[in-house]
């Protein structure tokens, strides 16, 4: 069955080369009691597993920090050696955060990949063990097939969220505020193709991910990075809508970790400007320009989350 994009740079002229798509699971950092999520997720790994001529064998990172808070646990241990190790090849790694792991994976893929190959990342901390979970672990796999039937260098996938969620208020108030501050023709074109551009679902072409991997990797916010180097390398985008699904227990996020990821962000975008325009003569002064508009932006966002998440 045909996959189409909602929204794509480029449109398909004819047809895509065929390759292997690499599927890179990023193991939760803290193992949850419950194993229905996990388990319904390597279900669809397992299928992935099967199907050697359309996916590599599947990566598992795990930190090795999720590991030794283990050591000892039975059902930890038999989970990671008859479903984990079973059904993909588990990399064990020292992590700083999360996207140090979807560094050492994606890399570690990209190593064994070839042109027109694409890199699936999958996130293995949200709720795929509920109906609407399961729903969209039927359809996931339209995701990277979306690069290769449409040619495409990158996919995001975005989750359904509502206006008051915690992760839309973060994005609006936050990330785009912040983007349109210090990359504002970039932000424009980027919110053409997305509404989450920290998203943790994403696939991206062989021939992109090199040049990723080899500019300077940030441990959080690496996908908004990414976007914005798609951006300034005229790469073709699309988008892909995950469904309603979470990660978090509660539906929402706390303020402290909110306001972190509002922050984490602003200091991204000041390290990828001073990169870029560090060579200007005027760089000092518009730097400090853009530092003040970027401090109002910031606390606005900080007002407006804690009017909303506590």
């Amino acid at each position: 069955m045909k996959k189409t994009a909602k929204t794509a740079r480029g449109t398909k002229t004819k047809q895509a080369a065929s390759g292997l798509i690499h599927p890179i699971i990023i193991y939760p950092f803290k193992q949850p009691n419950d194993y229905s999520d996990l388990e319904a997720l390597y279900a669809l790994v397992a299928r992935l597993a099967s199907e050697p001529e359309s996916y590599a064998r599947p990566i598992t990172i795990m930190d090795r920090k999720t590991f030794y808070t283990m050591e000892g646990n039975r059902a930890f241990l038999e989970f990671r050696d008859n479903t984990v190790a079973r059904h993909s090849e588990t990399l064990d790694a020292w992590c700083v955060d999360t996207c140090q792991m979807w560094y050492e994976g994606l890399g570690a893929a990209f190593e064994r990949g070839a042109d027109n190959d694409v890199y699936w990342l999958i996130p293995g901390d949200f709720n795929y063990g509920s109906t609407a979970g399961q729903e969209v672990l039927g359809g996931l796999h339209d995701l990277p097939e979306i690069i290769l039937e449409l040619d495409q260098d990158v996919c995001v996938g975005e989750i359904a969220t509502g206006h008051n969620n915690s992760k839309h208020l973060i994005d609006t108030y936050g990330t785009f505020a912040l983007l349109y501050t210090w990359f504002p023709a970039e932000a424009q074109e980027i919110r053409q193709f997305t509404e989450r551009p920290r998203s943790e679902f994403f696939a991206l072409r062989h021939g992109f991910l090199r040049e990723a991997l080899m500019q300077r990797w940030y441990p959080y916010e690496q996908t908004v990075v990414m976007l914005l180097q798609a951006v300034f390398s005229k790469k073709r985008i699309s988008r892909f809508l995950v469904g309603n699904i979470s990660d978090l227990p509660e539906g929402r996020e706390p303020l402290a970790p909110a306001l972190q990821q509002v922050e984490r962000t602003e200091r991204v975008l000041k390290s990828v400007w001073r990169e870029r325009n560090q060579f200007r003569g005027d760089w000092v002064e518009l730097y400090r320009q853009l530092e003040a508009r970027s401090e109002q932006v910031r606390r606005a966002a900080f007002t407006i989350l804690q009017n909303h998440l506590t």
